[in-house]
């Protein structure tokens, strides 16, 4: 069933534990993310982030991910990741999307403090939920590194942030990075106890493929009660697809396409069992 991006974030704050947040380029995708959802039998957020428009055009992904989401069993909320474009937002928001993360971390303060506000404008009158990052991780949502390299929250400037923004969830910035990490991260767990502890609200970890289950457990304890994952699921499909190709001369497409899901599935349900503690 389609659900807001709150009630998710919702359910998160009442069981003390974290949502998934998948990105879904495709059907596979969905149906990988969606399938692990509903054998554990908890809600989840599916995401389209605005970087992957050349792969999935908004108008294509959109409705198949708001179409998806209302047959499913379980609650789902349909995401905007990562959007930098207010215009774009509106496009997401029209097609039915109930959660939108409005990028502006680098931008400076009064900018990003603004385009968020318009962001929460508009998302309000259709019960959207608005994340919003302050920070910036080592590496964007595309893999560029940030100019400025990472920039951790901090936990007064959050306050402000949030105050002046009227935001549902805070995404800081703690050490995690989005794509494959070459070495294990270091995350500034106490900034982010910190941080949750004067803003009160849900916290959300961006570059979550890739954590150790312990340092999962350890940054929901903290706050933590959104997790993106994407780059190690969609790997596990990459890497299901070579083992079969290795192993069989497949002659038609959909099948690497099933076993790139099946592998992808298997790999999300995986880490939802440790955000969830299922």
């Amino acid at each position: 069933m389609l659900v807001s991006l709150k009630e998710v974030l919702r359910y998160a704050e009442e069981k003390g534990c974290a949502a998934g947040a998948f990105n879904t380029t495709n059907l596979e995708c969905i149906r990988a993310v969606l399938g692990a959802a509903e054998r554990l039998g908890v809600p989840v957020i599916i995401s389209h982030a605005q970087v992957r428009e050349k792969a999935a055009p908004l108008e294509v992904i959109g409705p198949v991910m708001v179409l998806s989401a209302k047959r499913a069993c379980v609650p789902v909320a349909v995401h905007l990741d990562h959007c930098t474009d207010l215009g774009y937002m509106e496009r997401a928001l029209r097609l039915g999307f109930t959660g939108v993360m409005y990028d502006g971390s680098l931008l400076p303060y009064g900018e990003n403090v603004e385009n968020t506000r318009r962001a929460v404008a508009m998302a309000a009158p259709l019960g959207a939920g608005v994340e919003a990052e302050l920070g910036a991780l080592a590496h964007q949502e595309d893999g560029a590194k940030s100019a400025s390299g990472p920039v951790y929250t901090e936990p007064e400037l959050a306050v402000r942030f949030v105050r002046d923004t009227g935001i549902d969830a805070l995404a800081p910035s703690f050490g995690t990075s989005h794509g494959i990490y070459r070495s294990a991260p270091v995350l500034d767990l106490d900034r982010v106890a910190v941080i949750r502890n004067l803003v009160k609200l849900p916290l959300v970890m961006h570059g979550g493929s890739g954590v150790s289950p312990e340092d999962y457990r350890a940054a929901i304890k903290s706050g933590i009660r959104k997790i993106n994952y994407f780059s190690y699921m969609s790997n596990a499909g990459v890497r299901a697809v070579r083992e079969l190709l290795d192993r069989e001369d497949v002659t038609y497409f959909h099948d690497l396409a099933l076993a790139a899901q099946n592998a992808m599935s298997a790999d999300a349900e995986t880490a939802m069992r440790v955000f969830y503690t299922v």
